[in-house]
């Protein structure tokens, strides 16, 4: 049975300016926000040319299958990302993809309470991502301590290996190695500074997220389990173990978690030492060092 006909094949060629037009078009009628910005992605992408480029010969014709398929991807609330297969995060351009959760911009409160926190850019040595994902975290903080070696760990092989090549992409290759691991587990040595974004959505409600997440990012990155907050538990012994005097772990929270975080922190024995809320106003880092 023959599958849909493209929107534009009919068409095609057809006119920059028309594509543009209507896939913004099909976009919103999907329900996505910046339809038009997204066109231009997306059409961008398919031709590999600039936005600037697009906007300035709209009358350019040119095949129009291959930005279908992109639209019809995203109409299907497929991440723009994972589309693109790249994303920004701290100003680096990084390569993501479906093993792992897209860097999100209220991650990067992570670093600036970072950059708060250290007595000098010199005086961060050592540095451990738990849940390393894409690396986007880790290779961040590489770029602020220039003095530093950091180690990414993550259960995922595949996630391990973006990371790695984001890395090498980043020529950060030579002062970053990257674990498969469950968490600090089998980390024998102390870190100036601990970085964690931990899976913090009840489990009960990822169903609900918005499509984008549901149904295209890992659950095992989102599954925080019935409350919300059992990788907090489980951290907690780790960071006891691998936080250097002196240094800092810096957590990631969830939105309404900030009180049961730190009840969870004082029982471990390490102390809340900083807040640090994102651009929204939020509380999203939490700042611990040993009491």
């Amino acid at each position: 049975m023959p599958g849909p006909t493209p929107q534009f094949a009919l068409r095609s060629p057809i006119s920059v300016g028309a594509l543009l037009r209507e896939g913004a078009a099909r976009l919103r009628a999907a329900g996505i926000d910046r339809a038009a910005l997204e066109s231009r992605l997306l059409l961008g992408h398919a031709l590999g040319a600039t936005q600037a480029e697009l906007l300035r010969d709209p009358d350019r014709r040119v095949a129009a299958e291959t930005f279908d398929a992109l639209v019809s991807r995203r109409s299907a609330r497929e991440p723009l990302a994972l589309i693109l297969g790249r994303r920004e995060f701290w100003s680096l351009d990084l390569a993501v993809s479906p093993a792992t959760l897209i860097p999100r911009p209220e991650s990067e409160t992570l670093i600036e309470a970072a950059l708060a926190g250290a007595a000098a850019r010199d005086s961060v040595r050592r540095v451990l991502d738990l849940g390393t994902g894409t690396g986007a975290l880790l290779l961040a903080a590489l770029t602020e301590f220039p003095a530093a070696f950091g180690l990414g760990v993550d259960r995922s092989e595949a996630a391990c290996r973006l990371a790695r090549g984001n890395a090498a992409a980043l020529g950060l290759g030579g002062r970053a190695a990257f674990l498969v691991a469950d968490w600090a587990a089998p980390v024998a040595c102390r870190f100036d500074l601990v970085l964690c974004n931990p899976p913090y959505i009840r489990r009960g409600e990822i169903a609900s997220l918005m499509p984008e997440v549901a149904r295209f990012e890992p659950e095992s990155a989102l599954d925080g389990g019935v409350d919300g907050l059992a990788a907090y538990r489980r951290l907690m012994p780790a960071l006891s173990a691998v936080l250097a005097d002196g240094g800092q772990a810096i957590l990631e929270l969830g939105a309404g978690q900030e009180g049961d975080v730190t009840a969870i922190v004082a029982a471990s024995g390490l102390a809340v030492v900083a807040r640090r809320p994102d651009v929204l106003g939020i509380p999203r880092a939490l700042v611990l060092a040993r009491s």
